[in-house]
């Protein structure tokens, strides 16, 4: 019963995490207005992302040193403080304070419930665990839309942010419920060396996608700065040799990001090629989205029942999101038929719903005890910075193209080519695991 309480704690947790994600996304163009800060409108969004890299960062080594539960509790309160602040914003200033520690707050959140995977449930749940949290990321992206859409014409902007707290609350409670005696507390007997220097290089990369995001509208100086800046601090917050893929850990974080830029910087265009160029309307444009999330949360679920080998979720998936955007491409042709959007993006959902959640488990796996956090972190750290950069990029050729919609999939395309390229890398071969489990292993019996 205990066990049933935290699972649905940590399904509502990431559900409320995903849902305020993609309601500000929708919100924002009415709150800019209202508030009269429409040249602040990128910064409340890249302000939350430069937070969020920053939290990762912490919440994975602290969350490694002295347990989950303080990282947790702490990322809940400033993810509800950061959403009262925005809701109650009296200015454009103060809703982009709000944003920030949200954003703070929602990474200390995701990188705390990993380690809480961890260190609860056996190794053979890790699947049906992360295949519970990825539908949790995708639901809000279907039913999402029509509710902040409702509370928005009926009780006004501020409820989109307003009313996520109260929700908040309720799911930390069944969350408090679930955690009781659970084996959560310590981890390192000592603070990891270097941590104040791994927070900063945390900011300089913060610093550096918030560049790129700014230079992707074909402010190319900005653009090479940010990719610059990257260069330099990114690899200081990743495994060695991600950037190489080398077989293990490195491949597992280096092929997260390449299959969520590949996918988040097609899915950016998705819509607006739809109805741009083809004619569609927003709701059937729409249905190709939704598609995807549908076959996303199916694929999800086959992982989370191990139909398939690790090793065949993350081969077949790759595939899968690369066939997919290379049909996606085919549709900004004129000659090609439109229909052949939809079965485009129902592959792609597909695809990156096997990858997901296989990769979630296996950074577990290669994790030695101790350094679940740490690990965690640096694939979400991956994920994020690799879709930011993923999304600027494109979004340069898209305007170096004149508003050239085949450049940005033939991108996106390549990008999926490349982590299909390196998913027989990532394996548990060459991990470092210790032979020897040691308390609290991964390995724990029920």
């Amino acid at each position: 019963m205990t066990r049933s309480a935290l699972t649905a704690g940590l399904v509502a947790m990431v559900s409320l995490v995903a849902f305020e994600y993609m309601a500000v996304a929708i919100a924002m163009p009415v709150v800019a207005k209202d508030l009269g800060g429409l040249e602040l409108y990128g910064l409340a969004f890249s302000g939350a992302m430069a937070a969020s890299v920053v939290g990762t960062v912490l919440g994975g080594r602290w969350a490694d040193v002295r347990g989950p539960l303080a990282p947790l509790w702490t990322g809940v309160a400033g993810f509800v403080g950061g959403l009262t602040v925005a809701g109650l914003a009296p200015s454009m200033e103060v809703l982009i304070a709000g944003r920030f520690l949200q954003g703070f707050g929602g990474a200390l959140i995701s990188v705390a419930m990993y380690v809480v995977v961890a260190r609860v449930y056996p190794e053979s749940l890790h699947p049906k665990i992360f295949s519970l949290f990825a539908t949790a990321w995708v639901v809000p992206s279907m039913v999402g839309p029509a509710i902040v859409g409702v509370v928005t014409d009926t009780l006004g902007w501020r409820w989109v942010f307003l009313m996520v707290p109260i929700l908040t609350v309720a799911g930390g409670l069944v969350l408090l419920r679930g955690l009781a005696g659970q084996p959560l507390s310590g981890g390192q007997a000592e603070p990891a060396p270097g941590l104040p220097g791994k927070v900063a290089w945390a900011a300089v990369t913060a610093v550096g996608a918030g560049l790129m995001q700014y230079g992707s509208d074909g402010r190319l100086p900005l653009l090479i700065a940010g990719l610059v800046v990257l260069a330099v601090a990114l690899p200081r917050l990743l495994p060695a040799g991600t950037l190489r893929a080398v077989r293990g850990l490195p491949a597992v974080v280096g092929l997260r990001g390449l299959a969520a830029g590949a996918f988040f910087a097609a899915e950016v265009m998705v819509p607006l090629m739809l109805i741009e160029q083809r004619g569609l309307s927003a709701l059937t444009a729409g249905f190709a989205l939704m598609g995807g999330s549908l076959t996303w949360s199916f694929a999800s679920w086959l992982q989370g029942r191990e139909i398939f080998s690790q090793m065949t979720n993350l081969r077949l998936g790759s595939a899968a999101i690369a066939l997919g955007i290379l049909l996606m491409g085919a549709v900004t042709f004129t000659a090609v038929p439109v229909a052949l959007a939809y079965p485009a993006w129902i592959v792609t959902g597909f695809g990156i719903g096997l990858v997901y959640p296989t990769l979630s488990v296996l950074t577990l796996e290669l994790s030695a005890p101790g350094e679940q956090g740490k690990n965690s972190s640096a694939l979400q750290v991956g994920e994020s910075v690799f879709s930011v950069v993923a999304v600027a990029v494109t979004g340069a050729l898209f305007a170096a193209a004149g508003s050239g919609y085949w450049a940005v999939f033939a991108a996106a395309f390549v990008m999926a080519l490349a982590g299909l390229a390196i998913a027989p890398r990532s394996t548990k071969s060459g991990s470092a695991v210790p032979a020897e489990p040691s308390p609290t292993s991964l390995t724990r019996p029920v």
